[in-house]
């Protein structure tokens, strides 16, 4: 699913106009009647107080339509709108105004804070204020409503976007937005929903499809892409019958060291969960004995060094190389880490202290293989491109460094991002359950896993990343978010697969 800006969204409304030959009102008709549609599916029609808030642009046109449509099926609908300007959309006073064939009152007019209404726990507020076309803050009283409704205990609904929330630009901390409790959104998801300073705004949110012309969607370039179940799917590659171990790929973890064996068992467990057809884990000596115990499928290569990896030899072949948990950051490390990443011509996969070794040497980075993936944390990515003031600088900055080195970076956390170049993949599976320590480890055996068996590496991270996420949720069903461990997101990497072709609960239902 693409994610687009919101003069994307602009274009292609009025590309739809034209190529359908419909008028302005009649879109916001369409949008209008989905989302009552939604609401009403949830309501039926229960004698709650309703309580929208309309601007006076388009936004406010489609509170005004869905107003009326409630009150159509006897809805309790009690509409305000913001009398802040005397310029008003004439798609907003179309709906004005037909608003009187079913109310026998006008909307209540607010123009300053002594007309704010009383807003109970019982209520639900419908925030129609403000859509994609916001270009500046909120102040005064619009900005003190703003506040007004975010501290009301009232169940509380966006249209689009909640108000006072850009779609693809940065806000500043003290800006008001309105703090939604579930968003419903027009035809693609804001890249606002997927960044940790916005997206505590949008709360769960739904995408509806009003029919923007497929033809202008399809062919624009997206700010970014939402990975979800059927990106997820189409980048699939099922297994063919005659193979054998040797089809799918071998991985070499260099991983490891005194007090973090951990890391090495959870990334090779991970790779060799995730279906490579072999795994070999380089270690330290002290730890020969703890994988090998610990995940028999695996076999091992001992380095010189009985704490620490001191070294690099091995006569091994054709193998993908998954380097950095671990292993710590001694000199001896150092100079086999520069050694093991130099000797190799095809993609590997970067993680943990091996990120961390790149920010302190940044002359390795030029040695990386064309394509190589990096999974850093937000601690470690600040190492390597230095601060940021918001997430969006941050984006930026993670493409010029991607292109500068031609690597491709996964940043991890709530919504993982891939990044390579100018491209933008940005993940829908996961949960805070899976903040946990290993987590990454696990996510950097399953990258170089699933490039062992011959994903082109975009695909690789851009799949990985989902099934890691599906696993962790698929876990969460039988542990909860408090009782997720590393160990556990990376034994339900096969259930998290079948999954992936398995019809979800809604679908089964419909089928019946």
């Amino acid at each position: 699913m693409k994610i687009l800006s919101a003069q994307q969204l602009a274009e292609a409304d009025q590309s739809t106009i034209s190529k359908q030959h419909i008028s302005s009102n009649d879109l916001m008709e369409r949008a209008a009647t989905h989302v009552f549609e939604r609401i009403h599916q949830r309501l039926n029609a229960a004698p709650v107080p309703v309580k929208i808030f309309c601007g006076i642009g388009d936004n406010g046109g489609d509170g005004l339509a869905i107003a009326r449509l409630m009150m159509e099926q006897g809805y309790q609908v009690t509409v305000y709108v913001t009398n802040c300007s005397k310029k008003r959309s004439p798609d907003f006073l179309v709906n004005y105004n037909r608003i009187k064939e079913v109310a026998k009152d006008w909307p209540i007019l607010l123009s300053c804070k002594d007309d704010f209404p009383k807003i109970t726990p019982q209520d639900i507020v419908i925030d129609a204020i403000f859509g994609t076309g916001i270009n500046r803050a909120l102040d005064g009283w619009m900005a003190d409503l703003i506040h007004y409704l975010n501290d009301s205990k009232a169940f509380k609904v966006a249209i689009d976007l909640p108000s006072g929330l850009y779609a693809n630009t940065a806000h500043q901390p003290d800006d008001a937005i309105l703090k939604a409790d579930h968003t419903f959104t027009f035809q693609t998801p804001k890249l606002s929903f997927f960044l940790p300073e916005t997206g505590s705004y949008v709360g769960s949110f739904e995408v509806i499809n009003i029919g923007l012309d497929p033809e202008y969607l399809m062919e624009v370039a997206p700010l970014a892409e939402l990975i979800d179940r059927e990106a997820a799917q189409n980048r699939y590659k099922p297994r063919e019958k005659f193979t054998y171990k040797g089809d799918y790929g071998h991985v070499l973890t260099f991983a490891g060291s005194k007090g973090k064996m951990g890391a090495a068992v959870l990334c090779a467990g991970a790779a060799i969960n995730s279906g490579a057809g072999k795994v070999t884990a380089y270690l330290p000596k002290e730890g020969n004995n703890i994988l090998q115990t610990s995940l028999p499928e695996v076999m091992t290569l001992q380095s010189d060094g009985n704490d620490f990896i001191t070294d690099f030899n091995h006569n091994l072949k054709e193998t993908v190389l998954c380097i950095g948990p671990g292993i710590g950051t001694e000199k001896d490390t150092v100079a086999a880490f520069a050694k093991a990443i130099q000797q190799q011509t095809s993609p590997i996969v970067v993680d943990a202290d091996g990120i961390v070794i790149l920010a302190q040497y940044p002359e390795l980075l030029k040695t990386l293989p064309k394509d190589s993936i990096l999974t850093p944390h937000d601690g470690e990515l600040n190492l390597l491109i230095g601060d940021w003031n918001n997430s969006y600088e941050r984006l930026e900055k993670v493409k010029e460094f991607s292109d500068k080195y031609h690597l491709i970076m996964v940043l991890k956390g709530a919504h993982t991002q891939i990044i390579s170049g100018s491209d933008i993949f940005i993940n829908d599976t996961g949960n805070p359950g899976m903040a946990t320590a290993g987590s990454g480890d696990v996510l950097s055996g399953v990258v170089a896993s699933f490039l062992a068996q011959g994903y082109d590496p975009i695909t690789a991270a851009i799949f990985s990343v989902y099934i890691h996420g599906a696993s962790g949720d698929l876990a969460a069903q039988t542990y909860a978010h408090e009782g997720l461990k590393a160990s556990v997101i990376s034994n339900f990497i096969g259930p998290s697969i079948l999954q992936l072709f398995r019809n979800p609960p809604e679908e089964q239902q419909s089928q019946q």
